[in-house]
């Protein structure tokens, strides 16, 4: 009997990671030869990411976000949030980015804006398409002194602190530049749109299938192999 041709999708050849996604994968392993088990990869790119998603799970947890903002203290939610990204050993946002977030959660209507709508679009009903356009409004929203609130690093980074088993962080600049590496092509626009969040979704599914073999636990991993790609800090 002759052998049956593999399918797209199964393990022949249609699944094997493209010449660029090997070219990348060789990079990550040149930083990193224990891949995303190297102590120094933990040591430079998990470990504090990790670190603040167990600080969010301890001070924001579904149950006690739910309670604080059942009770109300819409202030007291959104400070938890700022001190969990600002505590990490390298924060993700921008300094103009933090600045713009603490004026715009200072009153009382802007807490409760950006609370409530985190609340929902981390543990809401509906699509995650339909969660992340009303949390895009939410932040947009917000109350703006001199610096723009709506950025992608604003929008993403909540999500992946909180759920980095489901959500990826986007800087702009890096995943760019990643993607034009990888082969992937990312569709971009400056401003948040589900769109290019649920393009970068697909990017990251790619990596996580093209690099299977290192073992990615989660989307930290993967925004960790894409940050090497673009980074300036891994320049080669």
């Amino acid at each position: 009997m002759s052998a049956t041709k593999p399918k797209a999708g199964s393990s022949g050849r249609a699944n094997a990671p493209s010449a660029a996604a090997l070219k990348c994968r060789r990079k990550f392993l040149r930083f990193f030869p224990g891949g995303f088990r190297d102590e120094t990869y933990i040591d430079w790119e998990r470990a504090y990411k990790w670190e603040a998603h167990e600080r969010w799970e301890e001070s924001l947890g579904r149950a006690e976000f739910r309670r604080l903002l059942g009770d109300g203290e819409f202030k007291e939610a959104a400070a938890r949030a700022v001190r969990v990204e600002q505590s990490s050993r390298y924060s993700m946002l921008f300094s103009f980015e933090k600045m713009a977030l603490r004026d715009a959660v200072k009153t009382e209507a802007g807490a409760r804006t950006f609370t409530e709508g985190l609340y929902d679009y981390l543990h809401g009903s509906g699509s995650l398409e339909n969660r992340f356009n009303k949390w895009t409004e939410a932040v947009a929203a917000l109350p703006r002194r001199q610096t723009r609130v709506l950025t992608w690093p604003m929008v993403t980074v909540w999500g992946f602190i909180a759920q980095p088993e489901t959500h990826i962080f986007l800087k702009p600049m890096v995943t760019r530049a990643a993607a034009l590496a990888y082969g992937f092509d990312f569709q971009y626009r400056s401003r948040p749109n589900w769109e290019t969040y649920n393009n970068l979704l697909q990017f990251a599914e790619t990596v996580r299938r093209d690099q299977s073999t290192l073992r990615p636990r989660d989307m930290i991993d993967i925004q960790s192999f894409i940050w090497v790609q673009g980074s300036g800090e891994y320049a080669e």
